[in-house]
């Protein structure tokens, strides 16, 4: 029997990776980041992908990694950023598993990266200008993208093993309901 991937997107600092591993902990799944892999094969970070091969490979890379990471079912994936809004990672994302989309303000978003974190400073989409009206224009850009994940989930203003609540309520519906049909 195929157990479904239980797969965390939305944008950055929303909680994906976090609320995965809370996930993992309480359901026994395995937990893989996207972004975490990527950087594992590519043996660079991130942001060095984007200032040597730039995000066409970057995206490519990311797409190939969520087709393999889905293989086999039962395991939790939190996916960068930016792709779901890519629409054949998004396919196979949507494919693969059930969606939850973690959303959060840009307000919130702009606290969450500015408060001292140590990764502000190579969050490659935000490069150049204010940061809050970035995130404001890409929070714009990729709402519908967003809008097509399974389920979406609040995460302003909860704790993230809240939200991992949140999550695993919704999945275990969601399974209820499939089996009942």
């Amino acid at each position: 029997m195929f157990i479904e991937n239980i797969i965390l997107v939305g944008f950055m600092a929303t909680g994906k990776s976090h609320v995965g591993r809370i996930i993992s902990r309480l359901t026994g799944r395995r937990m893989t980041d996207l972004d975490e892999e990527i950087v594992r094969r590519a043996r660079k970070p991130i942001h060095q992908i984007f200032t040597d091969e730039g995000e066409i490979v970057f995206r490519a890379m990311e797409r190939h990694a969520a087709l393999t990471l889905c293989e086999g079912g039962n395991k939790v994936i939190a996916a960068g950023g930016g792709a779901f809004a890519q629409e054949l990672t998004r396919q196979v994302l949507l494919e693969n598993g059930i969606v939850f989309c973690l959303t959060a303000t840009a307000e919130t978003i702009h606290y969450r990266i500015t408060r001292g974190s140590p990764n502000a400073a190579v969050r490659p989409m935000l490069g150049g200008g204010d940061p809050l009206e970035r995130i404001r224009e890409l929070l714009e850009e990729r709402a519908p993208a967003y809008a097509q994940a399974h389920y979406a989930v609040a995460t302003d203003d909860r704790t993230p093993e809240e939200v991992a609540d949140a999550v695993l309520r919704i999945f275990e519906t969601s399974i209820t309901a499939r089996a009942e049909t």
